[in-house]
């Protein structure tokens, strides 16, 4: 691996202008096809396997024309007044007048209006699901009932769910990246190039996904994890790479050698990272829930291209930087290269000196982190955690204000028979027991389509979507129902989706974890040659994601500082965050353990002693790793941001578990732990020892590959 890599690394800095050409051209290539091809993201959201599912499906085949998404517009009278027809009939007329509506309900109508006749409901069906709603026709929804004079018109619903776009608070944890990285190198150069390396990279691989899109399905929150984390190990794996060129340009070696020494060692442990994030992400296709699978693959693909680029791009423009990647003073020889006193070598040795109280510490500090994660709620996110003072927001806050809860969080029974009879009788039978049924405020009369063989029940229960009650509510209708013969009874809505959701995710989590670390266990069992480096950096990982959930939970579910990061009503996770976390955290976990152990493993081979391994390891690397971590904490920072729930916790717990990973567990407990086991650290048995392959990511090969004398400009070709 190392001696390919090697090899690679000399051929693309000598002929780095081509190389730079090639990735130019493939990301002009890729930019023009998205441009020509680019297809618009989809809000779909689909659970193949379960009962909301079906529902839902049943809904669009049987009664197409409510197949399309909803709007409700809420109107509220001034405190003590009361509504009347002649104040909302414009209203009801300038919604159904909206592009793509098929109708608008009067309220006095259809008696959507609350009892004491300050608050009423205009039901707005629209044509087209929610992923297929223009931007122009959302925007001219909500600007229904603008021009009212004397009452509160808030335009909310389904149709509200706008697609979430990157603007500019996300450039913000770029820009705390290249402030990093400044400081990391003490060279403009450096940081820059690093930076411009990365940004090509995550160019390309979004480029790349959105010319995809034309030909495939993809959801709108994929390309945002994509650039999440394509920015993100971008960075890193070329901040990486560019510390060692660095380190062996100090030594005095040749630039074209360091290049080709850099990406072969460094780089190597560029490949292994990568590649358990890749599998950690890819994984999530085992799930089986569309839209994860698709997040999942795109992510993979994008730190897939960010791999690539570090490995062929990166030497090319380290060609090009040439000396100034390095700090004026080393440039002009008046700095000293003697790292042994620095702080990642002094932390190394206070780690190892005091080992067990230090494993004693960061353990109970980690677990007492963990402890609100016992009561970690799981939910879709609905209208009540929008932001504050959006038209959404304000629609859900009136519902729940004149209405209740409960009507914000509607469920929907499907009834379908064999024929008119039997649906009819078994729709009337299932809503006398639904509306018996504790928590159940209302159900309507059975809607049937023309055929006869469906019908629709619309249950409101007393509490909100999010509500415990309201989840007791779904299992309990669900069971009573079960008994109704004659047809088939399948619950959705917001609350029943969750549930089946989280469901989903549970049945899925040990097939998800045994394959995903498993396969990264066994990838780390080829890099290091040992049985117990890979388990403990399995077990540290239970340590990062347990902290992780805890301190998630404490704020965006108990609401503890939740104001400081904008977050006005505290509600539970959104059911796939776990899952999601867990995969992308695991790959991250990983890099920074392939980073530090990598080095470890590359002393103690080459014959350093096992504890002064473990302390060159740390003082190596220890300031990569702070930058690394730095950088993705501002990276995924950045999205803390945005208003949408999902993606500011997404970015929240990301940046939180880098920064427990890489500071507590990876940069304290790791070398703690290899003191305390020394040479048992790197035991493998004979028997697999012998049947595994050597990658030989120290580089000791490299011994041989040398050669001093060889020129910059020589015409030899890479031999791979």
């Amino acid at each position: 691996m190392a001696s390919v890599l090697y090899r690679l690394g000399r051929f693309s800095f000598r002929r780095r202008g081509r190389v730079l050409a090639v990735w130019l051209l493939l990301l002009a290539l890729l930019g023009g096809l998205a441009a020509a091809f680019a297809g618009p993201t989809s809000d779909a959201f689909t659970m193949p396997g379960t009962e909301s599912q079906q529902a839902l499906d049943s809904l669009r085949r049987q009664f197409p024309q409510a197949g399309g998404t909803t709007g409700t517009i809420v109107v509220a009278a001034p405190e003590g007044g009361r509504l009347d027809p002649a104040a909302l009939a414009p209203i009801v007329r300038e919604a159904a007048a909206v592009p793509g509506v098929l109708a608008a309900l009067d309220p006095f109508q259809v008696r959507s209006v609350s009892p004491d006749g300050r608050y009423a409901l205009v039901q707005v069906q629209f044509s087209a699901p929610v992923d297929e709603v223009t931007d122009a026709q959302r925007a001219a929804y909500e600007r229904v009932g603008a021009s009212a004079r004397g009452l509160r018109v808030a335009p909310g619903g389904e149709v509200m769910k706008a697609q979430v776009e990157v603007g500019s608070t996300e450039a913000l944890g770029v820009l705390v990246a290249a402030a990093v990285l400044v400081i990391t190198f003490g060279s403009l150069v450096a940081a820059g190039m690093t930076l411009l390396n990365a940004l090509i990279g995550v160019g390309a691989g979004m480029a790349g996904l959105f010319a995809l899109s034309g030909v495939l399905e993809l959801t709108s929150t994929a390309p945002i994890l994509a650039l999440m984390l394509g920015l993100a190990v971008g960075i890193d794996y070329s901040l990486f790479i560019t510390s060692r060129y660095r380190q062996y340009l100090a030594e005095g070696m040749e630039a074209e050698e360091a290049a080709g020494r850099a990406t072969g060692t460094a780089g190597s442990a560029v490949v292994f990272a990568g590649a358990t994030v890749v599998i950690a992400l890819a994984g999530l296709a085992v799930v089986g829930i569309p839209f994860l699978s698709v997040m999942g693959l795109a992510a993979a693909a994008t730190v897939a291209v960010a791999v690539l680029v570090a490995l062929t791009l990166l030497p090319a423009i380290l060609g090009f930087a040439g000396p100034r990647v390095l700090p004026r003073k080393q440039r002009t020889g008046r700095a000293s290269h003697d790292e042994s006193e620095g702080f990642g070598f002094r932390w190394g040795r206070i780690v190892t000196h005091l080992r067990v109280p230090v494993l004693l510490v960061a353990v109970l500090g980690l677990g007492a982190l963990a402890l609100p994660a016992r009561d970690m709620r799981l939910a879709l996110p609905d209208a009540g955690t929008a932001a504050a003072g959006s038209s959404a927001r304000e629609a859900y806050d009136l519902i729940s204000e004149g209405f209740g809860p409960g009507f914000n969080g509607r469920l929907i029974a499907v009834v379908t028979g064999k024929d008119a009879q039997a649906t009819g009788a078994a729709a009337k039978q299932a809503a006398g027991v639904i509306q018996t049924t504790p928590g159940v405020l209302a159900v309507t009369a059975p809607q049937a389509n023309a055929q006869g063989t469906t019908a629709l029940l619309t249950v409101i229960p007393k509490t909100g979507p999010t509500d415990v009650a309201t989840e007791n509510v779904v299992h309990a209708i669900r069971e009573k129902v079960s008994g109704i013969q004659g047809a088939d009874i399948a619950l959705s809505g917001v609350t029943a989706i969750g549930i089946d959701v989280s469901a989903k995710l549970a049945d899925a989590m040990p097939t998800y974890l045994l394959l995903v670390v498993g396969l990264s266990i066994l990838l780390l069992l080829l890099v290091f040659r040992s049985l117990l480096v890979p388990l403990k950096a399995a077990l540290g990982f239970l340590l990062t994601i347990g902290a992780t959930f805890g301190i998630t939970v404490a704020i965006f579910q108990q609401g503890h500082l939740a104001g400081l990061l904008g977050v006005d009503t505290p509600g539970p996770l959104v059911s796939f965050l776990p899952i999601l976390l867990i995969g992308i955290l695991f790959g991250l976990a990983m890099d920074y353990e392939v980073f530090l152990v990598s080095r470890m493993r590359e002393d103690f081979v080459h014959g350093d002693t096992a504890q002064q391994a473990t302390v060159n390891g740390l003082g190596h690397n220890a300031r990569v790793v702070t930058a690394a971590a730095l950088i993705m904490t501002a990276v995924f920072g950045g999205f803390v941001f945005m208003n949408d729930p999902i993606i500011k916790s997404m970015g929240f717990a990301l940046a939180v578990g880098v920064l427990v990973d890489a500071f507590v567990v990876r940069m304290t407990l790791v070398p703690a732990v290899m003191s305390l086991l020394g040479r048992a650290a790197w035991w493998l048995p004979g028997p697999i020892d012998r049947v595994l392959p050597n990658l030989d990511i120290e580089g000791e090969s490299l011994n041989g590959e040398r050669s001093p004398g060889r020129r910059e400009d020589s015409p030899d070709t890479v031999g791979v």
